[in-house]
């Protein structure tokens, strides 16, 4: 601390019965303006030879002098407080603050005072704004200064010092002459999941400890000291500066009879220490793939002082107070228990770890967790707070997330008076929210692959069913006694294979014909539709952006999203008896809205890529989805209806499609003012296309000469059903089909050559020798020979794995008329092909 120089000291100064000050002129000038008189007087006496005239000469000047000196001492002076300098002790008092860091500079930027944090941040001979930083907030911090001297008060609200610490500094102008600038530097906090090995032993932090009393090291599991504080070192080596990084953290610490701790250096001439073992790392996550050695802990040795074996009393109970300042302030869920398993103390991440964030601790840790953890629990906090200090974790679920172990650290302290057990746990809601996310995606994947696999072989089965009822239906006219009992059996199926096609399109396994199209477009097809959907008590609203980017989607399977989504919405306003809910009408309101890339960065989502999208938003009045259902909401076959009046894949449908057309759906509540939610908004983001639009490949125009019917095809197909279906059917129309059960048959039909085969039709998936295999050994030896496969899964799926070109595609299920106009079509277009290589 500096301070300005005070008032002359030859002054004198007294204090009359005012209270004021006055000062009178000091003697040696008195003297010596006597002795000018004087001299004066006899100088003349010798010039006029006249005592007379020299004696009135000094009786007139020493009545002058004598007036003069009355005057001065009646004069009364202002009061001493208010024009002598500041007393800057009194000052430095004031601004003494913890946490803070405050110093005053006058208009040369030099320091006149600074309490103790400045000092032990910066040091005494660092003053604002010259403080030991980097170029670039060296600077912000000039500008601050110019900024205060000029406007009176000027702040900067993040800078880093050259120890990485960052600082919010603020300066004010003050002072009688405004010649004085208060500086106010306070550290910013370090966020919640930075990591404590980031903690600054070597710097302030590490200086507040030692003036505590508590010394600091970090530590490896083995041992191997990564850091120490200052005072740690002074008091190990003897240098505050010594390095002991790489070195054996206990070499430095040895234990009397009574295992107290001592530091070595200082032998029995010193004090004991309490030894406290902080983990720096949630317990699952210390053995990761670098191996062991890289859990880490902060170790803190408490100077217990001369009473630290007198009860609990004196600086025992000083060290508990010191370590609760600490504890306080660390990142890491941390809590203490007496013997009896009884909380003493909290930090705020532990609160927050286990929900009770400002409602405070609960009486004992069992209260925290289920009813089934609850005894083990107690055993291990009674294990650990009796005995010999030990540590170790233990499992447990707790009350407000039951559904998420969590692992609790427990390490035995002792030393510190009531304390005996200390509790850890890491605040893992972010981890534990990204688990669920990708548990949720594991679990809509697999069952994706399980419907897509179940709605594959189901429609093999419809085919079967499907194509016989075409045939039969060929040998009956309407009027028949079965006629109408076939087409019933028919109708059953289409709807079958509907459903199949849903399952398919939530395992995002259907078949898609992609166009680049503009979302109003396709909105505007739906419209109409959607309208006579919701009848004449819902309110449907529309609104699109400008300058919307195209997208690439099925436009009809994209219409099925938004007939969905409107569906769904209709019957969330219609939840009491199908009116809409509370007073007047509902709403459905449909919005497209256009997103750039630089704002899904400001959305800071997870989930979305930084792309440019056109998003589809679908929200209602029908009260909002419970927060239970929101995770289960695109799950296929869930659904909040009644029995017998919900599949439960409409919102699945719509998952599917969007995510195979490369987008994104969410869903959400929209909440008044109060917060109460008053509807559900669907989210769906397409990205924009960028690429030119494809021109369609133009249709050969039909001639006279063209294939009408006829014509040798291999059939191949394991499943005998549809087999006897589909050769049945392309008999029919006319074509000579021989039939094959599997990929080695179909391929020894082509080697023996004793058919000349115009196309080939095949199932893909087979066992032994599948389809595009055997397509392959057929184009070794045909290159130009047609392929058509069928194939219950998607057909862009396909092309993508089978990488056969010119090859042709039918879903099933197909109907007999479906795979004879498909034959008829291929063959048509091979034959225009061979024409024009002619």
């Amino acid at each position: 601390m500096s301070r300005r120089p005070g008032s002359p000291a030859n002054d004198l100064v007294l204090a009359d019965h005012t209270g004021s000050a006055t000062a009178l002129p000091p003697a040696g000038l008195i003297a010596v303006l006597g002795g000018a008189v004087l001299a004066s007087g006899l100088v003349l006496w010798l010039a006029t030879a006249s005592w007379i005239v020299g004696l009135a000469f000094v009786l007139a000047a020493g009545v002058l002098l004598g007036g003069m000196v009355l005057l001065e001492s009646l004069r009364i002076r202002p009061a001493e407080g208010s024009l002598a300098a500041p007393d800057w002790s009194v000052t430095v008092a004031a601004i003494e603050r913890a946490g803070e860091a405050i110093a005053i500079t006058d208009r040369a930027n030099r320091m006149v005072c600074a309490n103790l944090f400045f000092l032990d941040s910066f040091g005494a001979g660092a003053a604002p704004p010259a403080l030991p930083m980097d170029r670039a907030a060296l600077e912000a911090v000039t500008l601050l200064a110019r900024n205060a001297w000029r406007e009176g008060t000027a702040s900067v609200e993040d800078v880093e010092a050259s120890d990485e610490t960052r600082w919010q500094i603020s300066a004010t102008r003050a002072g009688r002459g405004d010649d004085h600038l208060i500086w106010r530097l306070k550290p910013l906090a370090r966020s919640g999941g930075e990591s404590l090995q980031a903690l600054d032993l070597a710097g302030p932090f590490g200086r507040m400890l030692s003036r505590a009393g508590i010394e600091s090291a970090i530590t490896t599991a083995e041992g191997v000291i990564r850091a120490v504080s200052a005072g740690f070192a002074e008091r190990a080596a003897g240098d505050e500066r010594a390095s002991l990084v790489g070195q054996d953290f206990v070499s430095f610490l040895r234990s009397d009879e009574r295992d107290r701790i001592f530091f070595a250096r200082e032998g029995r001439g010193g004090t004991p220490q309490t030894l406290v073992d902080v983990p720096l790392a949630n317990p699952e996550e210390r053995v990761t793939a670098a191996g062991p050695d890289e859990a880490t802990s902060l170790m803190l040795l408490i100077d217990s002082g001369v009473g630290i074996g007198s009860g609990f009393g004196g600086a025992s109970q000083a060290g508990v107070a010191q370590l609760d300042a600490l504890l306080a302030q660390l990142p890491l869920g941390l809590a203490m228990t007496d013997r009896d398993g009884r909380f003493l103390f909290a930090n705020e991440a532990f609160l927050r770890s286990v929900g009770r964030e400002g409602r405070g601790l609960p009486a004992f840790p069992t209260d925290l967790v289920t009813r089934e953890d609850k005894a083990a629990l107690s055993d291990a906090v009674r294990r650990h707070g009796r005995g010999p200090a030990t540590s170790g974790d233990v499992a447990v679920r707790l009350a407000n997330s039951p559904e998420e172990p969590v692992s609790l650290g427990l390490a035995g302290v002792r030393g510190l008076g009531d304390a005996a057990v200390l509790l850890s746990l890491a605040d893992t809601s972010q981890e534990n929210q990204l688990r669920r996310q990708v548990a949720q995606a594991t679990k809509m994947q697999a069952v994706g692959q399980l419907a897509g696999g179940v709605a594959h072989d189901f429609n093999n089965v419809l085919t079967a069913i499907i194509g016989t009822c075409d045939l039969m239906l060929l040998r009956h006219i309407p009027g028949d006694s079965d006629y109408d009992d076939i087409q019933q059996i028919r109708a059953n199926s289409n709807r079958a294979a509907s459903l199949t096609r849903q399952l398919l399109a939530f395992s995002r396994q259907q078949t898609l014909r992609p166009e680049i199209i503009q979302l109003p477009d396709v909105v505007s097809e739906v419209s109409p539709l959607i309208k006579r959907l919701l009848g004449e008590k819902i309110t449907y609203y529309v609104q699109h952006d400008r300058n919307l980017g195209p997208v690439r989607a099925d436009p009809q399977q994209l219409e099925q999203v938004i007939m969905n989504l409107a569906v769904n919405a209709r019957d969330a306003i219609q939840g009491n008896g199908g009116q809409p809910r509370g007073n007047g009408q509902g709403r459905i309101s449909l919005f497209t809205r256009t997103l750039q890339a630089k704002q899904v960065v400001q959305l800071g989502s997870e989930v979305l890529p930084a792309a440019d999208y056109t998003v589809l938003i679908v929200q209602d009045t029908g009260g909002g989805i419970p927060p239970h259902v929101l995770p289960k909401l695109f799950e296929p076959f869930f659904t909040t209806k009644e029995q017998g009046k919900g599949t439960g894949l409409g919102l699945s449908t719509a998952y599917g499609i969007v995510k195979q057309s490369g987008g994104f759906i969410f869903a959400d509540n929209i909440a008044d003012k109060s917060g109460h939610p008053t509807g559900a908004r669907f989210t769906v983001y397409f990205p924009v296309h960028r690429g030119e639009v494809p021109r369609k490949r133009p249709v050969p125009a039909l001639v006279s000469s063209d294939w009408s019917a006829g014509g040798k095809v291999l059939l191949v197909e394991d499943e005998d059903m549809v087999r006897t279906v589909a050769e049945r059917a392309l008999t029919r129309a006319g074509y000579e089909v021989t039939a094959c059960a599997n990929g080695e048959e179909g391929l020894a039909a082509i080697i023996e050559g004793t058919n000349r085969f115009d196309l080939v039709v095949s199932d893909v998936v087979m066992p032994g020798m599948d389809g595009p295999a055997m397509v392959r050994a057929i184009r070794a030896r045909l290159p130009h020979m047609p392929v058509l496969f069928m194939s219950g899964y998607a057909e862009e799926q396909l092309r993508r794995d089978i990488d056969i070109p010119d090859m042709h595609f039918i879903a099933k299920p197909f109907s007999v008329a479906a795979i004879g106009d498909k034959v008829g079509a291929v063959l048509r277009e091979a034959r225009a092909n061979a024409g024009a290589q002619g």
